[in-house]
């Protein structure tokens, strides 16, 4: 046993570190020392339970602090994490499953029934803390001796998806989390003075791997919001001095009267990400705040690739800089040649926080992981003259809405399927609140009938919530090239 990378970065030494680190509103405040005691007693479960360094436990639970601490515990325990979206459906995570084999899979108990016959060992916790695991866990001692993991060893596998609707598994290594959390700590001039206001998700990178190891890493404390919660956000931002979100955050928080200046005046750092932010809602953050928001660019594969400065121009309709340690080359999609600055083409990243690969597909990999390093992310985009990254498209049909990613593929091959339709295509259309609503064209057979209500409710038991098309249009035939490839810009342009 020895050096566990990842874990000694985060919360090496804090054994005995009494400062509070998680407040949670209406409810108990986590100290440092208490939560790696209770990642110890929970590591010590995973051994008990057969999971051993390299297995997979995959999670599906609501925000709480002990799923923070089962993140943690499968750290030390040397096993890789795998959160899963809380809102994908029996039928998504079924592939994720068989896809990952993991040892051990952690679920919600109302949905545990569902998961009977799987390979993997199931335990629950809900998002009080109830279920089977806690209770399991209270037997264990908090002492875990960390297994040795190094740099490269694999810490966490997120799912993400192609155009196929064929979900990847983006395999991300200890010093691609750590590494990259520093590099953020530093960069956004993190403290352990700060208090951050976490009301993202944990089961993807921004709100997992961006805030809290930051925060875990400077020493400082975080206001635990179980999701975005207007009230709560408008009580607890007077006690906050940063805020992570995505667009829709601020437009909410805009769109409220009891949001202003008096009310952020303790705030210094506003970041959003995950989407792109109107430049309006920029305007309107900062007539009303005082405040120019920082954007910034990062993906499943490589956490964050980009900022706008600390100091500096924060720059409206640019993502910033290259991260120190990370380089942004901007390539000919055809050729891979690299292009001037001014010029528009596929954004490439390379840096130590750029993934492993993709989870048993090499051939995936190989197609975007370049030999030399560089992924090819599917963003189009320039530098500018004065070196600040822009993203102006995506090569994929990608829709982002909320902060999360949608791959229209998965949606269309579910409509398809449904009585009397002969074809769809999913796009993307602007929303004011989501950044991005999913929008659906179907072509019908001959004498059939499909309204917006009839599309959802068939597809509902099929399909993530925030997959959900919100704007269904009837069409005769779908617009096409003269290669008979479906024209989503002009879907876009027609109904956006």
């Amino acid at each position: 046993m020895g050096a566990n990378h990842l874990f000694d970065g985060l919360l090496g030494g804090r054994e005995t570190d009494s400062r509070i680190l998680l407040r949670v509103p209406d409810g108990d405040d986590w100290s440092y020392a208490e939560l790696v005691g209770l990642s110890g007693r929970l590591a010590n479960l995973l051994q008990a339970q057969g999971v051993e360094p390299g297995d997979r436990v995959a999670v599906q639970v609501t925000k709480s602090v002990q799923a923070i601490a089962l993140y943690l515990a499968t750290v030390r325990a040397g096993a890789v994490f795998l959160p899963l979206n809380t809102a994908y459906t029996r039928a998504e995570v079924e592939y994720f499953l068989e896809d990952a084999e993991p040892a051990m899979f952690v679920c919600a108990s109302d949905r545990a029934a569902e998961f009977d016959g799987i390979e993997a060992r199931v335990l629950t916790l809900d998002g009080d803390g109830g279920g089977s695991l806690m209770p399991a866990a209270e037997n264990m001692t908090p002492d875990f001796t960390n297994v040795e993991r190094a740099p490269q060893d694999l810490a966490a596998i997120l799912y993400t998806s192609g155009t196929t609707g064929l979900s990847k598994g983006a395999m991300l290594s200890h010093d691609n989390l750590l590494s990259n959390a520093l590099t953020l700590v530093d960069y956004w001039r993190f403290t352990s003075a700060d208090v951050l206001l976490h009301a993202l998700p944990i089961f993807h990178t921004h709100g997992l791997f961006v805030a809290t190891n930051i925060i875990l890493i400077c020493g400082g404390s975080m206001i635990f919001l179980a999701r975005f919660d207007l009230d709560a956000m408008i009580e607890q931002l007077p006690r906050a001095t940063s805020l992570m979100g995505v667009p829709t955050f601020y437009t909410r928080l805009l769109a409220d009267d009891r949001f202003d200046r008096e009310l952020v005046a303790h705030v210094r750092l506003f970041v959003s990400g995950s989407a792109p932010m109107l430049p309006e809602t920029h305007v309107q953050f900062e007539q009303a705040t005082g405040h120019r928001i920082l954007e910034r660019y990062g993906m499943t594969e490589t956490n964050m690739n980009t900022s706008n400065p600390y100091e500096g121009e924060r720059r409206v309709g640019s993502v910033g800089f290259p991260l120190p340690g990370v380089e942004i080359n901007i390539t000919d999609p055809e050729s891979g040649t690299t292009l001037a600055d001014g010029e528009t083409g596929m954004i490439e990243v390379r840096g130590p926080n750029v993934f492993l690969g993709y989870w048993r597909k090499p051939e995936k990999t190989a197609l975007e992981l370049r030999a030399n390093g560089f992924f090819i992310t599917g963003d189009m985009g320039m530098i500018d003259s004065d070196g600040y990254v822009h993203i102006l498209g995506r090569e994929k049909d990608l829709v982002i809405s909320g902060g999360y990613n949608i791959y229209p593929k998965q949606i269309e091959t579910e409509i398809d399927a449904l009585d009397g339709v002969l074809e769809s295509a999913v796009f993307g259309i602007p929303d004011p609140d989501l950044g991005e609503a999913v929008a659906a064209a179907v072509v019908l057979e001959d004498g059939a009938t499909l309204d917006q209500e009839q599309l959802n409710a068939a597809l509902k038991p099929l399909l993530a919530r925030f997959k959900l098309p919100r704007k269904l249009v009837l069409l005769d035939e779908l617009p096409r090239n003269a290669m008979g490839k479906v024209q989503k810009n002009v879907l876009r342009d027609r109904y956006g």
